[in-house]
C-alpha cells in the first residue's frame, strides 16, 4: 500500500480539530488548532498534509504535496522493476516417451529453469496405460535425474486422477 493513496487528506479536508504539526524542515511545531496549522502552511506557500490520521491526535507535515506524490509513485515504480516474476510452464509427457521426444522436451525443461522459472511436469495416461503408473514414475525419475544440475524437485511425483504431476524449480544459484 503507498502512502500516496487517493484517501490522503490535504489542507482544508483534514477533519481534526486539533493536530501535530511537522514543520517544512522537519522541526516539531506541537500541536496546534487546525486553522493555526493551515495559516502556518500558507505563509510557507506549502501545503497541509495529513500523513498518520489514526495517531491521537492526527500528525500533519508541511510540504510541497505534489512533489511528494511524484516521490511516491517514483518510488513504486522503481520497486515494481526489481521484482521477478515466476512463470510456471507446463510439459506433457506420455508413459511411452520416445527418446528422441524425451530429449527435446527435457532441453525445454532445462531452457525454463535457466530462465528462473519452475516447470510442472505432466504425466498423461490414457485408458489401460493407468495400469502400468510405475512406468511414469521411471520416467519422471529419469528426468529428475537428467536435470539435478539446474533444478530440483519442489513437489513430489503424485497422482491427480488420470494425470501424475510433479513441479520443479530452478537450483539458486551460488
Amino acid at each position: 500500500m503507498s502512502i500516496a493513496r487517493k484517501d490522503i487528506r490535504i489542507n482544508f479536508r483534514i477533519r481534526a480539530k486539533e493536530m501535530r504539526v511537522i514543520g517544512e524542515n522537519g522541526d516539531q511545531l506541537g500541536v496546534l488548532q487546525a486553522p493555526e496549522a493551515l495559516k502556518r502552511a500558507e505563509e510557507a506557500g506549502l501545503d497541509l498534509v495529513e500523513i498518520a490520521p489514526s495517531a491521537v491526535p492526527p500528525v500533519c507535515r508541511i510540504m510541497d504535496y505534489s512533489k511528494f506524490k511524484y516521490e511516491q509513485e517514483k518510488k513504486e515504480k522503481e520497486a515494481h522493476k526489481k521484482q521477478k516474476i515466476v512463470h510456471v510452464k507446463e510439459i506433457r509427457f506420455g508413459p511411452k516417451i520416445g527418446e528422441h521426444d524425451y530429449q527435446f522436451k527435457m532441453r525445454n525443461v532445462e531452457d525454463f529453469l535457466n530462465r528462473g522459472d519452475k516447470v510442472k511436469i505432466t504425466m498423461m495416461f490414457r485408458g489401460r496405460e493407468m495400469a502400468h503408473v510405475d512406468l511414469g514414475r521411471k520416467v519422471l525419475d529419469r528426468l529428475a535425474a537428467d536435470i539435478s544440475a539446474v533444478g530440483e524437485i519442489e513437489e513430489a511425483p503424485r497422482m491427480e486422477g488420470r494425470f501424475l504431476n510433479m513441479i520443479i524449480k530452478a537450483k539458486l544459484k551460488v
